[in-house]
């Protein structure tokens, strides 16, 4: 299966027309920060055409085989994870902003509000499990064992006051959640996709400093292209951060 897919990319890399760049990217706010920058990519030769994807997979696969060149919706370790079960060969590149990940609830407005025995909704993918529950141990709801990194479980916890309850769901199926459970840790994109504010309705979100920075993701050979290079410096330009800052109001922290 790997064998097919790598044939497959290197046929599609070398049916690549120059001057074209295909990027498959989450709606929110990959595709918004993409299509800023396609008319400034446009000026210096490179046509950028964006494919929308609404899950965590599927862009990956897609470049994978080819049918894509880069893609734009992950972190590192969501991208390490991944690849333990699909070894595709794909790289992480340049980092471009981060999305602090936050806790939201329909049912209350505090923290200190959420009864106990409450049930939190969590993304399954092991890297964003992994950092919701980090989140949570750094809201003070949670303790996890010393040393449980970004692929710490629920079975890493030591210390559970509030006796919550755990639901472990697709990352982009927990907005559709929300009034189903307590509360429910969601990345930023699924967020704004669903109309919430971070910086208004989460009950507790991830500072600037976060090590999660979304990034492009490509074959290793494209990170040498230079229409890659060129989207490159264009995304992470002043005038891409401006955007970013203006547009987001903080829930999109620029990582450059």
């Amino acid at each position: 299966m790997r064998t097919l897919l790598i044939l497959s990319a290197l046929l599609a890399a070398t049916t690549a027309t120059a001057g074209t760049l295909r990027v498959g990217a989450s709606p929110v706010p990959h595709a918004d920060i993409l299509n800023f920058v396609k008319p400034i990519l446009a000026k210096q030769g490179v046509t950028l055409v964006i494919r929308e994807f609404n899950d965590y997979v599927q862009p990956n696969l897609a470049l994978a085989d080819g049918s894509i060149d880069v893609n734009f919706f992950q972190h590192t370790p969501y991208l390490n994870a991944f690849q333990k079960d699909r070894p595709l060969g794909l790289v992480a590149g340049a980092a471009v902003h981060v999305e602090p990940m936050g806790l939201y609830s329909r049912r209350v407005k505090a923290l200190r509000d959420l009864k106990t025995g409450a049930t939190i909704a969590l993304p399954n993918d092991p890297s964003n499990s992994g950092r919701a529950l980090k989140l949570l141990e750094r809201a003070g709801l949670i303790r996890l064992k010393a040393g449980a990194g970004t692929a710490a479980t629920t079975l890493d916890i030591t210390s559970n006051v509030k006796r919550l309850k755990f639901r472990e769901l697709d990352a982009a199926q927990l907005p559709r959640v929300l009034a189903d459970v307590d509360a429910a840790i969601i990345n930023t994109n699924y967020a704004l996709d669903a109309g919430l504010n971070p910086l208004k309705d989460a009950l507790t979100l991830e500072g600037a400093s976060s090590p999660y920075a979304n990034r492009l993701v490509a074959q290793p050979a494209t990170l040498k292209n230079p229409d890659y290079l060129k989207l490159v410096a264009v995304l992470r330009s002043p005038a891409t951060r401006t955007f970013i800052l203006n547009t987001y109001k903080g829930a999109v922290v620029p990582a450059f």
